[in-house]
């Protein structure tokens, strides 16, 4: 089986290098996620161990499209049985370029017509359509005329990892965070700290990751949890994979840490690490008070910004000052305005353009001597 794992834009080669570490096989990189292959059960697995991944799809058919009805014939060709029947809800979402079929809305009105029709004509009644909480998610490409048709198996996008019950003025997905962990740079073996960690999303994913507890662990089920065919013996290798996760869990890891100037921030922090099982040290300072605390070490964070918050140039100076004081430590600054760059009085090692949603942001990454 072929399935694509998608990313948000710029972090694909995060997505690309995780995996190829936990020995997927057939890892190629392409625009907007990774394409591997596998059993089902690989499928399964990513969705519980894959921290860089948005969703996991799986492909299912592609067909020449040139127009609605060869759409219609080429959904209606696939067995959608042991997906859904008429006690199920779906939804179609789709996109679209280079193509003679340029509407999307009309693309998935199309797609949907077809599934429910095959099964309508099956068993006497169809499915329903829920757009908010669909027990099956399917996705349509359509690429110069040629539609690719996916079933997304992680149902909830997979940053929602369901330690965050309060988002905060600029949240960071956890997914981004996680892969500009890895784009960073951290070795999981160095102390890190975040001097403006906010809700605490790096710190927590970083202590996820150094220990690695499986970020679908926490997840009460996924989208193939929700299939029709999903019987006896699949939920026992369902259950098969997360023992297999649970397992590889280490008991400790190295110091983390996150500080900030706000205290409801902290309180959030606090509680976001609870509800995802860990202890964390979340302090009220300032940046100004940043110092080493160890030979080595990661300094990773998220500065405010004019498009999400108010940053301003005494604060991205201070933290200029700071990074100076952080001798032999590395540091991945995500700047979502040039004035971050500016601010800071050393020569980046490595800039990479990543997406925070709609925002285009450089990751600004440091060697300190």
């Amino acid at each position: 089986m072929d399935f694509f794992a998608t990313a948000a834009k710029g972090t694909e080669g995060a997505l690309r290098d995780e995996l190829r570490e936990l020995r997927f096989r057939g890892v190629r990189a392409d625009r907007g996620g990774v394409h591997f292959n596998g059993g089902l059960e690989e499928g399964f697995r990513a969705c519980i161990e894959l921290r860089t991944a948005v969703r996991v799809l799986m492909l299912l058919s592609e067909f020449d499209a040139h127009n609605g009805e060869a759409l219609y014939e080429g959904v209606r060709a696939v067995a959608w049985s042991p997906f859904l029947s008429p006690k199920h809800t779906l939804a179609v979402r789709a996109a679209c370029r280079s193509s003679q079929l340029t509407h999307t809305q009309f693309i998935a009105q199309k797609t949907k017509d077809a599934v429910v029709d095959q099964l309508r004509e099956k068993f006497g009644a169809r499915p329903s359509v829920n757009l908010d909480d669909p027990d099956v998610m399917l996705f349509v490409h359509l690429v110069r005329d040629k539609a690719s048709l996916y079933l997304d198996l992680a149902g909830e996008p997979l940053h929602r990892r369901g330690y965050r019950t309060h988002i905060g003025d600029a949240p960071l997905k956890e997914t981004l965070a996680a892969s500009l962990l890895r784009l960073g740079g951290w070795d999981r073996q160095v102390p890190l700290v975040d001097p403006m960690c906010g809700s605490g999303t790096f710190a927590i994913e970083a202590v996820m990751w150094a220990r690695k507890i499986a970020p679908g662990l926490a997840r009460d089920r996924f989208g193939f949890e929700r299939w029709a065919s999903h019987g006896e013996e699949e939920a026992k290798k369902a259950a098969d994979r997360r023992a297999e996760a649970r397992a590889k869990i280490l008991p400790e890891g190295p110091r983390i840490a996150g500080f900030d100037t706000d205290p409801e921030a902290i309180e959030t922090a606090r509680g976001n690490a609870r509800r995802a099982g860990l202890s964390i040290r979340f302090d009220r300072r300032s940046i100004r008070e940043l110092r080493p605390e160890s030979d080595a070490g990661m300094i990773i964070t998220n500065p405010p910004y004019g498009e999400r918050l108010t940053g301003s140039r005494e604060l991205y100076g201070d933290l200029g000052a700071a990074l100076r004081r952080m001798h032999n430590h590395t540091a991945a600054i995500l700047a979502g305005t040039p004035a971050i760059a500016h601010a800071i009085p050393l020569r980046p090692e490595k800039s990479l353009i990543v997406w925070n949603g709609p925002i285009e942001c450089r990751l600004l990454r440091y060697s300190i001597p």
